[in-house]
């Protein structure tokens, strides 16, 4: 008799549980997500009710990846390699207006935008965060570590750290002061990608679990932790709806970026259903694909970027 281990049961029993798409529950809310639909890796605005698209980036031969949303909407922050290497531009919400902020051979990612401030991480000789302004001026650095993110009242940074065994979730200063630990476990894979939640009282972020990368939410100040997703996958990045109803998530089956063999295999292959966007509630239920971004979603570790919300409400915004 064939019989299934505890994270092959949760993932069985998660699944069943899981709600199909409805109609309707993602209207009004727009994502920017990377997709190879053009051949080349390219930032687009995706409507995830009705499926319509717009690339924004529209460069042909050039990677553009990990966009974020300025805090009114109107302007994208996202890592190209167009001019060489892997800098920081800003660009407008109709992709014109391209600006350049970074000129570094550091590979820069995973920007977050507050206020007229983008924190973002700056791979050279080590894994380094800095902190720039929105016209490209005040470059600071904040010290070692990953994928930064700015709490909504733009006061701390939430980061990936080292500690021994691994990496885990850090929170300091905007500034880079007062690091501190706020998950106590260590993670030998990676990928951590912690998000506030629109309020600053939650963070999402991605660990591993037994042969999994799940996403799991702990409060602000490190208390009530708990798993939130079983898939039995790998689910990583991580990001929340403005009005905190959603969590968007990529998913797939294998950490194909922990080998270089294979990460180049995938790259290059550009599977068109490898890394699809997932949502789920905070509270663990209603988890599903979203169908108009089943497919053509690049293969990198951009996050599927919910639009602000206050410009949502905006009448006549697009």
């Amino acid at each position: 008799m064939n019989t299934i281990g505890k994270t092959g049961l949760a993932a069985v029993l998660f699944l069943a549980a899981s709600a199909p798409t409805l109609a309707g529950e993602l209207a009004g809310h727009k994502f920017l997500v990377t997709s190879v639909r053009t051949g080349d890796t390219e930032v687009f605005v995706v409507d995830p009710d009705t499926g319509d698209a717009t690339n924004l980036s529209r460069s042909p031969q050039s990677e553009d990846r990990y966009p974020c949303w300025s805090p009114d909407g109107k302007r994208v922050a996202f890592i190209s390699d167009r001019a060489g290497g892997a800098n920081l531009f800003v660009m407008n919400v109709d992709g014109g207006n391209v600006k350049q902020l970074t000129h570094t051979t550091a590979i820069c990612y995973m920007p977050s935008w507050v206020g007229d401030r983008i924190v973002l991480g700056m791979h050279g000789l080590r894994p380094e965060m800095a902190n720039i302004r929105d016209d490209g001026t005040d470059l600071r650095m904040l010290g070692e570590g990953h994928d930064p993110c700015l709490s909504p009242d733009g006061k701390k940074i939430v980061y990936t750290g080292q500690v021994s065994g691994g990496v885990t979730v850090f929170v300091m200063d905007a500034d880079g002061g007062n690091k501190r630990q706020l998950v106590k476990e260590s993670n030998s894979w990676g990928a951590v990608f912690p998000s506030w939640s629109p309020d600053g009282k939650q963070i999402v972020y991605s660990f591993k679990a037994s042969e999994a990368l799940e996403l799991f939410l702990v409060a602000a100040d490190g208390s009530n932790l708990r798993q939130l997703t079983h898939l039995g996958k790998v689910a990583t990045p991580a990001a929340w709806s403005p009005d905190g109803q959603w969590i968007s998530f990529r998913l797939t089956d294998e950490r194909y970026w922990s080998t270089p063999e294979r990460m180049k295999k995938i790259y290059g292959e550009k599977p068109g259903d490898k890394r699809p966007v997932w949502v789920i509630r905070p509270d663990g239920s209603a988890a599903h694909v979203v169908e108009p971004l089943r497919y053509q979603c690049a293969m990198d570790g951009s996050r599927a970027a919910w639009k602000p919300l206050s410009v949502r409400r905006e009448k006549g915004a697009k």
